[in-house]
């Protein structure tokens, strides 16, 4: 393809991904792109696992955001963002390869699957931290006057490494926007995924930075609460019915939390999440700023284990 002449350097041959994953054996994740196998590539002299999505195109979508992703990720390096080791365009295939994630995706410990772990409190906000971080990355630091909108922000396109760093994924149905020109807004058909949507964008069409934001919130929420936006089982649960109830959110907070948030963490928080989910754009917390509340709540955390376990001082837990 011509868009891709410019990221020849990351191509890859079927013959070597079809080895890597052992003719993808391992599946480690479906979506509506196709499925994600697990690989391991000789890189830089080192056997490196990695993650191989290959587009089902039976389904007759994906190629745009095949071609999107490989566009906005080549060159793009940091440790909250996931990273393009190379693709592969070649007998029919679309194939991207990316760095393993060994964690899987944050929505699995939301729903608290019985292979998951049970995240603490003070890890939950080290994600929250990474993934504002990958965000910001992306409004801020892409590129000089331009910014990535993502469009997808949503727990399952958080990823999870050994370490439990988080990092953005999944860029097919992001944007390009003109930063700091007066050009920060994009016109573009309403899309993402239910639950996490800006209301906003999904009537009026018009995507901006807020309308991430806004998703980052109810991710935000997901993670205070251990359960995900919206739930479709006997009854249709969604945590944005308490999107603007915040003084009701301390009835929905994760059982596994009780007794374990201190008191200013969760104020802190609650704060952050509402300024993320404020109705008006306008009044948004840009995600820099978000990037600096939660270091705050953070701080509140550590400051209140610490005290607990010098012995000099007690605290005040939700």
């Amino acid at each position: 393809m011509s868009q891709l002449k410019e990221s020849q350097h990351l191509k890859i041959p079927f013959k070597v991904i079809k080895e890597a994953t052992k003719n993808f054996k391992t599946c480690v994740g479906k979506g509506g792109y196709g499925s994600v196998y697990k690989g391991e590539l000789l890189i830089s002299e080192q056997h490196t696992t990695v993650a191989v999505k290959r587009l089902n195109e039976k389904f007759g979508q994906g190629i745009k955001e095949f071609l999107t992703e490989i566009e906005l990720l080549k060159g793009q390096k940091h440790q909250n963002l996931i990273s393009l080791i190379g693709y592969c365009d070649e007998r029919g295939e679309k194939i991207i390869v990316y760095e393993y994630a060994e964690r899987g995706s944050l929505d699995q410990y939301i729903r608290h699957d019985k292979t998951t772990d049970t995240l603490s409190w003070l890890g939950r906000l080290k994600i929250c931290l990474d993934a504002a971080h990958g965000l910001d990355f992306l409004h801020n630091h892409a590129g000089k006057h331009q910014a990535i909108i993502h469009r997808d922000i949503k727990s399952a396109n958080i990823l999870l490494d050994c370490d439990w760093v988080a990092k953005i994924s999944d860029l097919g149905l992001s944007k390009l926007s003109l930063a700091g020109l007066d050009r920060s807004a994009v016109i573009s058909i309403g899309c993402g995924t239910l639950g996490y949507i800006e209301p906003e964008y999904y009537v009026n069409c018009t995507l901006t930075k807020e309308s991430d934001v806004y998703s980052f919130g109810m991710v935000l929420l997901e993670i205070l609460c251990g359960r995900l936006c919206y739930v479709r089982d006997r009854d249709v649960f969604q945590l944005s019915d308490y999107c603007y109830k915040m003084d009701k959110l301390h009835t929905v907070i994760d059982p596994n939390l009780r007794g374990e948030i201190s008191y200013d963490s969760f104020l802190r928080f609650k704060s952050i999440a509402k300024g993320c989910l404020h109705r008006d754009r306008k009044q948004r917390l840009p995600i820099y700023r978000v990037v600096k509340e939660l270091e705050e709540a953070l701080k509140f955390e550590l400051a209140a284990e610490e005290a607990v376990a010098g012995g000099g001082g007690w605290r005040q837990n939700l």
